[in-house]
């Protein structure tokens, strides 16, 4: 196949990279410029058939490879079946494997006819496999819903996004569809909707009281119908920020039944009368949340029921506790056209409190079932109060607040009742907040802005490739547990801590930096551990100057995890810079406990959250219990 390519002569840089393409070697194009370039005796822009081994050795034959093959080969050009299995045994851990799967591995991976026929693998076969999705640091069955999936709904963390139509900032950027298709996509599982009058007697969806561009209502639900279970057949929840007048509200209760059909949950399960149903049982299902009124049973008396004109007003108090509820609920209280009315209240030696009432549309309010948005008062008034699909919204500052001084109550509630974590108003940029804090008191919906790259974003991906990146990932069981004793501010009792050792063997054809103006980069590693607060530490390699095609780091790290079940690892790739600060080239990010052991190789992604295939690191893992 070779020799064909060269039968018209030398061949320029972008067959060269075509051939190694072919030739099942994924490559950077710029890493190829570059060495094409060494390569290049005659300096003409052609290479011979010659240099172009010269440099499919270069990029194919590394030497951290060769030196394991090498370890295991007896005559150090072929692995036998019998070298390979001690190989995925002793090394790789897959202590199930068999003669028969070693002979799977080579018929896979070896590209010899003959080698393969002699059941042998020959180092071109070794590099393709190590090379392979089979030997990537996330476990495959991660990669699968392995969780079960029976218990009720508030025993999961959800996969969530805040404000999902918006793409760009939250005061002057676009509303946009696509908001909630790649939401989706990426499994989320709860997306916000903020509702508002429209003309001609259309809601609307956008930012209120922002230059935010605006969408229909109905364009909305039509694009959540077409993509909610694209990614993952588990329900979907849709938290409507409603501030629409009962007409309108209306309007959007046939939208929502028209649309979605038998799909929209809208009456009790029979099963399920007092208590929340489980993601297995709710597959397929859309449930709204929204404010509601009467009980799941008097819903169920008025099911079929002319609902049209009907308008319930229920009175809600908000206790003044945070600047960010001031800032973004004052303007929607007080303006004239809102169905909300309100009067604010002091009672002496008592925090400033505002009592708002509201009116709602039965026809809307009768497509709430299991999640009814329910203000947070206290933990004491959940506890004696709320009901079982009574769920809470609360702003980040106010329940950062709440982690620091009431952790193990803040425990018991999540363990009860369905809380959602939201931005504050102050963050317009749409930045977000690390949502880490708020899974390890059991918030099932921490809501962050999806199209804002960065930290807290790699960790909400990282965190749900878990259970097939279904959007649901079961709560560990101290979360979950009436007599829980857990609190993640303090040292962890009856843990089950894990030993980590990562050996950070090599970089992968790593990004260039863009201060390069060919294929180098003062390469370095972060390895970050984020969970409890006992649990949080970071280390790096020391600099790998000008090479980011094959750094060698060869370095060793150890972490002591008190809490596992919580914690995520994230890779961070930098190229060091002394001026402007270190440049970040890519990362990945996975739960500690979905990591393989052995050999391993870690895929890179962009802050924006592209893949960056083939750039990788190479590592081996061991970890103990």
């Amino acid at each position: 196949m070779i020799r064909d390519e060269f039968r018209g002569g030398k061949i320029n840089v972008d067959k060269t990279y075509k051939l190694l393409e072919k030739l099942s070697i994924p490559c950077n194009y710029l890493h190829v410029k570059s060495i094409f370039k060494a390569n290049d005796r005659l300096k003409q822009g052609r290479i011979t058939i010659e240099e172009f081994r010269s440099i499919y050795r270069i990029m194919a034959h590394r030497e951290e490879i060769i030196e394991i093959f090498n370890t295991y080969s007896e005559n150090q050009k072929f692995l036998f079946e019998k070298n390979l299995l001690q190989f995925l045994i002793q090394e790789q851990y897959a202590l199930d494997m068999t003669k028969n799967t070693a002979f799977e591995i080579i018929q896979k991976y070896e590209p010899i006819e003959e080698v393969k026929r002699a059941h042998q693998m020959s180092f071109e076969g070794f590099i393709r496999y190590m090379g392979s999705p089979e030997c990537l640091i996330f476990k495959t069955d991660c990669g699968k819903v392995y969780q079960d999936m029976n218990h009720p709904l508030n025993d999961y963390f959800i996969s969530s996004s805040h404000n999902t139509y918006l793409v760009s900032d939250q005061l002057l950027g676009p509303s946009d569809l696509w908001g909630y298709i790649s939401a989706l996509v990426k499994g989320c599982r709860c997306l916000e909707i903020d509702c508002w009058d429209g003309s001609r007697n259309e809601p609307v969806v956008y930012h209120g009281y922002t230059l935010t561009s605006k969408l229909l209502f109905k364009t909305v639900i039509q694009a959540i119908e077409k993509y909610a279970f694209l990614t993952s057949d588990y329900p979907v929840v849709l938290s409507l920020e409603n501030h629409c007048s009962p007409p309108q509200q209306e309007v959007m209760a046939d939208i929502l039944q028209c649309v979605f059909g038998d799909s929209l949950l809208s009456d009790m399960l029979d099963d399920f009368p007092d208590k929340l149903p489980s993601p297995e049982v709710l597959k397929f299902k859309i449930l709204v949340r929204n404010k509601k009124i009467g009980s799941l049973m008097e819903t169920r008396e008025r099911k079929g029921s002319d609902k049209h004109g009907q308008v319930a007003e229920y009175e809600e108090i908000d206790q003044d506790v945070d600047d960010e509820v001031k800032a973004s609920k004052s303007l929607a209280v007080l303006e004239d056209n809102s169905e909300e009315r309100s009067d604010t209240i002091n009672v002496a030696g008592l925090p400033l409190f505002r009592r708002r009432r509201v009116k709602v549309a039965m026809a809307l309010s009768d497509l709430v079932i299991y999640t009814k948005a329910e203000k947070f008062r206290s933990f004491q008034y959940s506890r004696l109060y709320q009901q079982f699909n009574e769920s809470n919204s609360i702003g980040e500052s106010e329940a950062r607040k709440l982690l620091k001084l009431k952790a193990h109550e803040f425990i018991l509630h999540t363990r009860m009742f369905i809380t959602r974590i939201y931005p504050k108003a102050m963050r317009a940029d749409s930045s977000n907040f690390n949502p880490q804090e708020f899974w390890n008191i059991g918030c099932q919906m921490v809501a962050l802005n999806f199209q804002t790259p960065g930290l807290p974003m790699d960790l909400q991906n990282g965190k749900f490739l878990d259970n097939g990146g279904s959007g649901y990932i079961l709560k560990p069981h101290f979360l979950r547990d009436i007599e829980t004793q857990f609190d993640p501010n303090e040292t962890p009792r009856d843990t089950d801590p894990v030993t980590l050792t990562i050996r950070l063997i090599s970089g992968i054809q790593l990004p260039p930096s863009n201060n390069s103006s060919s294929n180098k980069a003062n390469t370095l590693v972060i390895l970050e551990i984020f969970g409890v607060p006992d649990d949080h530490v970071r280390q790096q390699t020391r600099v790998i100057k000008k090479n980011a095609f094959c750094p060698r780091w060869n370095e060793t790290f150890t972490f002591i995890i008190q809490v596992p079940e919580l914690a995520l690892i994230r890779f961070v790739v930098e190229s060091q810079g002394l001026i402007t600060g270190n440049e970040f080239l890519g990362q990945y990010t996975l739960p500690v406990l979905c990591m393989n052991k052995g050999y391993r190789r870690v895929p890179l992604f962009s802050k924006m959250g592209e893949s960056l295939e083939p750039a990788a690191l190479f590592i081996y893992v061991w970890y103990v219990r």
